[in-house]
């Protein structure tokens, strides 16, 4: 009888539609996944006398399969929105129950400074120490520092500057090792440079070049001396005393930097000016520590027939300072920005993917759990093996076919129809043979 196939049908095509609503109500879920309903035919195993070619007695539900594909990706203004661009998953946990994982890349921070979805679940990934170096090991919550960044003396300056090899010997090579810092005579080149004393206060440090005599092979040898706050010091690191004129101004002791004959760079391939920077007083009127121990690499100076210019001067002291803002790049370092112009690693986003993707089961709320089906997670950072690429400012949108659903929709509909009028002419029939006589 074909009550039994209709029922069926009815019930598939009830079924079907309720997936294709599910999908087109979800049509604007960031991270959501397309569902399908898959279905099987059914016969009678049993049936006396069935045959070869029995009749099917209807179709059943066998799955609802969802459908991992990629889902486009949207720039957002959010900074801590995060798109996955590839295989992955976000983990996110409460702390007590175990990890769920997502798609839906809408984070952000809650009071505790924790990285969150709408949901309070936790983002989690490896935490780096104070110096900002990622900690791998056991996932757990990250949280950006709530603290400031402490200052930090500077230690080294690397500098690349050019001496003019046309630059002619300073009126002082009549006194070898002298100079007179009110007067530029004395000194063919200055530059000068901030450094961050132990406190991260400024020190104005300023090194003045002075062309010595050519040597008898070519070579060309610059002395160089150093103030501190407007004060001269050595520039050796001897801790010698040092000697200076009526003026102020220092004698000796000074470093040397030698060129070779054709120019270029130093000849010693190791070139570097030793410091110990002294106390002072700065601009502001504050009292500045000494800064033992400074290097002055200045391997890439050169010596040609250009003139005098500097065109790269980094030092690694800084001034204490606030957390102003964060980023996070494509392989989940989270970088914490400081008001000082520093920034360092925080943490790292740890994804996690699975063999049998299908097999996760879905809680709702945009996430998924582990099931014996999908296998344990399989745990990596963004953009190394099969894991893809992060995209902050952006989300991942579903991956529904809206259009296609619609299509599926009227096709449902059509379907259940049909199953519809199977139930109806045989009912017809049945009348028929109620009505013979």
């Amino acid at each position: 009888m074909g009550f039994q196939q209709g029922l069926s049908g009815l019930n598939g095509s009830s079924k079907s539609l309720d997936v294709i609503g599910n999908n087109i109500a979800n049509s604007s879920t960031y991270g959501f996944k397309a569902s399908r309903a898959e279905f099987a035919d059914v016969y009678a195993g049993a049936l006396s006398g069935a045959g070869t070619n029995p009749v099917g007695i209807g179709t059943t539900l066998q799955a609802v399969a969802q459908q991992f594909t990629q889902g486009n990706i949207s720039t957002t203004d959010n900074p801590m929105d995060l798109a996955i661009n590839g295989g992955g998953f976000f983990q996110v946990s409460d702390g007590k129950n175990p990890t769920e994982y997502t798609r839906n890349g809408q984070f952000k921070l809650n009071s505790s400074g924790f990285i969150v979805n709408n949901d309070g679940l936790q983002l989690l990934g490896y935490a780096a120490n104070n110096q900002g170096v990622i900690q791998p090991g056991q996932a757990k919550p990250l949280q950006l520092p709530t603290a400031g960044i402490a200052p930090n003396a500077t230690k080294k300056v690397s500098m690349e500057f050019n001496l003019d090899s046309r630059a002619a010997v300073t009126a002082s090579d009549v006194n070898p090792g002298t100079i007179d810092l009110s007067d530029p005579t004395t000194y063919n080149n200055a530059t000068s440079l901030t450094a961050y004393d132990a406190k991260g206060q400024e020190v104005a440090v300023t090194l003045y070049f002075q062309k010595n005599a050519d040597n008898d092979d070519g070579s060309t040898t610059w002395n160089v001396f150093a103030t501190a706050n407007g004060k001269p010091f050595a520039t050796d690191s001897s801790g010698s005393d040092i000697a200076v004129d009526a003026n102020g101004n220092p004698q000796a002791p000074y470093t040397t930097i030698t060129f070779p004959a054709q120019g270029g760079a130093p000849i010693d391939p190791t070139a570097a000016i030793n410091m110990d920077i002294p106390a002072g007083t700065n601009s502001a009127g504050a009292t500045t520590l000494p800064i033992p121990g400074v290097q002055f690499d200045v391997t890439k100076a050169t010596e040609n027939g250009s003139s005098f210019g500097v065109t790269n001067l980094v030092q690694d002291g800084y001034a204490p300072g606030q957390l102003t803002s964060m980023s996070i790049d494509n392989s989940g370092v989270i970088l914490a920005k400081y008001s000082n112009g520093q920034s360092k690693p925080a943490g790292q986003i740890e994804l996690a993917n699975f063999r049998n993707v299908q097999g996760l089961a879905p809680q709702g709320g945009n996430v998924w759990a582990r099931t014996a089906a999908s296998g344990d997670p399989i745990v990596g950072v963004p953009g190394d093996g099969n894991f893809g690429n992060l995209k902050a400012g952006a989300l991942e949108e579903t991956n529904v076919d809206l259009t296609g659903e619609l299509v599926n929709m009227v096709t449902a509909q059509r379907i259940y129809q049909a199953n519809a009028q199977t139930i109806k002419t045989e009912d017809q029939i049945l009348q028929t043979i109620v009505n013979l006589r």
